[in-house]
């Protein structure tokens, strides 16, 4: 239920820029989401298109790009991509392993009329 929260937020930040803009309307969002997040595509999705209705957003196109997670090996430094199944280190074995990408959620760009 928090996407609904978020794709207000979307909704606020694209209106406010595109306003400062002096453009009509929004046509496209550039959406960056990490792996890592909690958001759902799908879910945003379904409350853009109810929350968008009768704003200078309505029928804009939303554009999800998912940013692959990748984490750091705090033993030996390796850097690697975590499957679904573990986040151990696959060079040492060690689970003292932070984020270094993956949490990511913005907008990145806006195309406006």
């Amino acid at each position: 239920m928090h996407e609904l929260a978020v794709t207000q937020n979307i909704l606020d930040i694209c209106q406010r820029h595109a306003q400062q803009a002096g453009a009509a309307k929004i046509k496209d969002i550039n959406l960056v989401i990490g792996q890592f997040s909690s958001i759902v595509d799908d879910s945003v999705q379904f409350y853009w298109d109810m929350i968008a209705e009768g704003t200078i957003a309505q029928g804009a196109v939303l554009h999800f790009n998912r940013i692959p997670g990748e984490m750091t090996c705090g033993a030996c430094g390796q850097v690697f991509h975590p499957t679904d199944r573990d986040f151990l280190c696959p060079a040492c074995g060690s689970n003292h392993v932070r984020i270094t990408k993956g949490e990511e959620f913005r907008v990145e760009s806006i195309d406006v009329e």
